[in-house]
């Protein structure tokens, strides 16, 4: 279904409230949509029950945090065989979901088949999560590096 069907402007004012602050009150939240806190929760909580809000979370600053380098590496797997008991695919996606130095992976089209978003310490960090994990898990047959610089635009909201 559409997501323009289910969303009515009210919704869409509340969802990009929500985006700038999710700890405000429901009455500061109703105030700023022009609803009441009752309806504002109601509104949040039909929201979230139909998928539109998965979650809350802390935006953290990982340079902060001791992780300073952050590396975007396009991998590409091996190709299946049809005697094996689990694809490439299916392994590496497995894999990926235990390594904590990668915070975002994606599956591509194209030359590649998926770009992972690495946050580490530093350069030996990321050598090492590359000798030690990444190149050792049996799927993976290349994999291409860049390094980030600088970040330029940082958003996690959606546009509404």
């Amino acid at each position: 279904m559409n997501a323009d069907v289910l969303l009515d402007a009210v919704d869409r004012r509340l969802l990009a409230a929500l985006q700038v602050d999710a700890r405000q009150t429901f009455d500061a939240l109703g105030a700023a949509v022009g609803l009441s806190a009752s309806a504002t929760l109601r509104r949040v909580r039909r929201l979230e029950q139909e998928g539109m809000i998965a979650g809350y979370r802390a935006e953290l600053v990982p340079e902060r945090l001791g992780l300073g380098l952050t590396a975007y590496v396009n991998v590409r797997l091996e190709k299946h065989t049809p005697d094996e008991r689990r694809s490439p695919m299916e392994s590496f996606r497995a894999a990926v979901h235990t390594w904590p130095e990668v915070v975002e992976c994606s599956a591509l089209a194209g030359e590649m088949d998926y770009l992972l978003r690495i946050l580490v310490r530093d350069m030996e960090h990321y050598a090492r999560f590359l000798r030690a994990t990444l190149l050792q898990h049996p799927s993976v047959q290349d994999c291409k590096t860049s390094f980030v610089l600088e970040r330029v635009k940082v958003r996690t909201a959606v546009p509404l």
